[in-house]
Order: structure tokens, then sequence, then C-alpha cells
């Protein structure tokens, strides 16, 4: 816990002035914005999500649809097939569970109670719930995408092969009231310092704290290109904007 304290300090330092707080989005929003978001970049799903709300409407609209304007309305943040298809199958039974188009009654359950009604639902796991629960709920759980998967399993806080484990071995030792600043703070960090390809390592304010057995290698490769490497800022979170 002590190590985690120091690396949020530390990526604090990074991303001054960065304090975020919860949306108070539409859980349903922030539920399709996720499932939107996956195998594309924020900036891509968030224009295929403007594109459901301003071409087609509220989700009554969209579930009423036919699919092919769903799809040609998400078309650009791609794999358009499952996910219109996972999207009208969501609204669809989402309507006849509970009579209308929303997930406001969430708030009324428990965490693990949420976990258990939104995984029945076919393309909903345990990322995108937490992400509901985190950036609409304000609950305190802490999401895990590639990027946070990644950074965490090369700090060695993680040693998971998949983001779901990553997610079961990291969740309990993120200090109380923490972890949705930890999860923005990694993914800025996933994807301005430690990168899928090519991290700067010769740029990481938590090099000393790092378990990567690669971190030397990436360190002298970045020395070498010398002013070649320039950090690339992507602050852009879809569900910072939904």
């Amino acid at each position: 816990m002590n190590k985690i304290n120091n690396i949020i300090e530390l990526l604090q330092e990074e991303f001054p002035g960065l304090d975020p707080k919860p949306s108070k989005a539409d859980p349903l929003d922030i539920l399709i914005a996720t499932m939107l978001s996956q195998n594309t970049t924020d900036k891509t799903s968030y224009r295929a999500f403007m594109n459901l709300k301003n071409d087609i409407g509220i989700w009554d609209e969209v579930l009423s649809a036919p699919l092919s304007r769903i799809k040609s309305a998400i078309r650009v943040c791609g794999l358009t097939n499952q996910k219109s298809a996972a999207i009208k199958k969501l609204l669809k039974e989402l309507k006849q569970k509970q009579g209308k188009l929303s997930l406001k009654y969430l708030n009324k359950l428990s965490d693990e109670k949420i976990y258990e009604d939104l995984l029945q639902y076919d393309g909903v796991g345990l990322k995108t719930i937490s992400c509901v629960m985190a950036f609409s709920l304000g609950r305190d759980v802490f999401p895990v995408d590639t990027h946070v998967h990644r950074v965490t399993n090369r700090l060695g806080i993680a040693n998971a092969a998949t983001p779901v484990k990553t997610f079961e071995q990291v969740k309990d030792k993120i200090p109380e009231g923490k972890k949705f600043l930890f999860h923005t703070l990694l993914i800025r960090f996933g994807r301005k310092i430690c990168r899928s390809q090519n991290p700067l390592c010769g740029s990481c304010r938590l090099y000393d704290l790092c378990s990567f057995r690669e971190k030397e290698f990436y360190a002298e490769k970045q020395d070498s290109m010398k002013n070649k490497t320039v950090p690339v800022d992507n602050n852009f979170i879809i569900l910072e904007h939904v």
C-alpha cells in the first residue's frame, strides 16, 4: 500500500492539477459509451456515442431503430456488427426486465449486487461495470482497462495475464478513496509514458519503483534517440465527457 501511495504521489507530479471527479452522468450512457470504447480510441468512440445521440436520439429510439441505422451511426469506431448487436440486445433485455430504459435503480444496490446484476447482460464485463460504478455512481472501485492492466503489471503491483485477473489482484490493495484517482492517473500515464510499444522509460518518474524487466533497454533506446522520442499527450477520456 505504501508503494501505491508513492506511485500516486509521483503521478500527481506528472499530471499536476488533476483532480478527477465522477461525472454523475446517466449510468446507461456510461455503460453504452464504455461498450463503444472497446478496441478503439476514446476520441473515436466518443464520436460514435454522439452519433447515436444526435442521429437517432434517446435510448428508446435507438432500441426501435433498425440495426442498420445503429451500425451506420457507430461505424466510425469499428467492430460495428458486434457493438451494434450488443447494444440492441442490451436495450431490449433491459426494457423487458425493468420496464424502462434506465439504470438509475443501481444507485440503491450494493457494489456486489451491481456486479451481479449487470453481468447478466452479454458483452458487459467487470471493466464495463466498474466504469459505470466509478464514473456515474461515484463508487470507490478500480476499473482495469488495457492501460491499467499493462502498467500495474510492469510496476509489480499485479502479476496477471488478463485485465480481469489484474482487477482481482489489485482492487483490495489500493487505499480507500483513491481507486478512481489511481485509475485515471494510470490511464494518462499509460498513454504518455508507459506505452505498449516503445515505453519512455528514460522519462519515467516511476523508474525506481518499477519491476519491468526491460526498463533499462528502453531507457537506453530512448537516450540513443535523443530528441526524436517525444511524449505525446492524449488526455481525452471518453467517460469524462459523456
